[in-house]
């Protein structure tokens, strides 16, 4: 029996549908809040961080971190062990990355009339025309960039992505799941053949690419009957003894048959591949409203790999803890607007695992006494020398790493 992906707009009786296809089908649902649960149970990955790929937000630290990437692969893990099942409803955004090469899934899209659904949100919100419109568009955008990222197809309702296609405006929920079901019925669709071999392949890549992704690498990943192709896109300085790791790393996951590499287009551009050191810091923050200091700061411990995201003012540091929760903060005393005593504050209230250092050529005795209650990690004067603070980055890294492994066990991805 085939897998049901369905991919729906907003406000277009999705809800209904579902329920009125697994009655009449006996299908079981799994929904994006079920698959990114396990993805972050697996992966240690905070559930809200994973969700950000579907909304394409990418954390300004992913350069350093490939939190993104690391949580596609998981999604993709997730997404595999669950095709191997029959009988199952794969709603939502997660569905859209089960690969075109496994044949037993049967592609569904709901979507109605833009006026329709426009009456459906302001009746349901209490809200103006006006006001749902807006709310669409930002929903419908959001589907779009995930379609465009997948598919490179600017429509993401476009009759070309899906098997079938239905306007929920038009169409009652029980019509819709009665076609589904004569569908799946009378379709020679199963998990068999080559369609059973591109569901093996699937698991392969995702165990491969989350065993790469674990020791810093980011590359292409191709698997046809558990034959593994590595794509470099990247220049790097010594590419054999690359690809050797490349090979070892792929080659010790269940399923895989061989493993070559290449190089793409990519490899022949200026940008240089680098292996993640996740050893290293890598989500530091910078707060300072001195724009040259800070940046030539930057500058200064990049040049001791240590890299960072740079704000100039107290709210953007809240709002950036808020939304990418930095490891570490480099944070200024003195700033207009909200300080550096009240963003500590709040950081530490909100969020007590970023490890805070206070650098500032203001501070009094006073100023450090506070700072340290609040839970500052150290309290540095802008004249310690630069190694000095680098030690002191380092330091509060190993901490926050102490404190994760007192906390957490790693899963096994088997």
């Amino acid at each position: 029996m085939p897998v049901i992906s369905l991919f729906s707009g907003s406000y277009c009786n999705e809800k209904q549908v579902v329920q009125e296809i697994g009655a009449q089908t006996g299908y079981r649902l799994i929904s994006d809040n079920e698959i990114v649960a396990e993805a972050s149970r697996l992966s240690d990955i905070p559930e809200n961080r994973i969700e950000r790929v579907f909304a394409d937000k990418t954390s300004v630290f992913n350069r350093l971190t490939r939190e993104r990437e690391r949580s596609l692969a998981y999604l993709r893990l997730v997404l595999a062990k669950n095709l191997s099942e029959d009988d199952l409803i794969v709603g939502g955004f997660a569905g859209q990355l089960i690969p075109r090469e496994i044949h037993h899934v049967l592609r569904v899209c709901l979507i109605a009339d833009m006026n329709s659904r426009i009456a459906v949100a302001a009746g349901e919100r209490h809200i103006t025309q006006a006001e749902a419109l807006k709310i669409i568009h930002r929903e419908d955008e959001k589907c779009a960039a995930w379609m465009y990222m997948l598919y490179g197809a600017k429509d993401p309702w476009s009759a070309s992505l899906y098997d079938i296609s239905f306007p929920t405006d038009k169409t009652s929920p029980d019509e819709i799941a009665k076609i589904i079901e004569k569908s799946i019925a009378t379709s020679v669709i199963k998990l068999a053949g080559r369609s059973k071999t591109a569901v093996d392949d699937f698991n392969i890549a995702a165990h491969v690419e989350i065993a790469l992704a674990k020791k810093g690498h980011t590359v292409g990943i191709d698997v046809r009957a558990g034959a593994v192709t590595l794509t470099i896109n990247k220049h790097v300085l010594m590419l054999n003894r690359l690809e050797e790791e490349l090979k070892e790393i792929a080659g010790r996951e269940p399923g895989v048959t061989s493993v070559e590499t290449k190089v793409g287009p990519g490899y022949y551009q200026t940008d240089v591949y680098r292996r993640q050191d996740f050893e290293a810091p890598s989500k530091i923050l910078l707060v300072d409203d001195e724009k040259k200091y800070v940046q030539t700061l930057s500058k200064r411990l990049m040049m001791r790999e240590l890299e960072s995201a740079v704000v100039y003012d107290g709210e953007s540091a809240l709002e950036m803890a808020r939304e990418d929760e930095p490891d570490v903060m480099i944070l200024d005393l003195r700033m207009p607007g909200i300080d550096g005593i009240e963003v500590l504050r709040r950081v530490k209230k909100t969020h007590p695992a970023i490890e805070v250092i206070v650098l500032t050529s203001q501070g009094s005795e006073a100023d450090k006494k506070t700072c340290m209650e609040l839970g500052a990690f150290a309290f540095l004067s802008k004249s310690v020398d630069i190694d000095e603070l680098s030690k002191t980055i380092k330091a509060a890294n190993e901490k926050i790493r102490r404190t994760r492994g007192g906390q957490t066990s790693n899963p096994t991805d088997g």
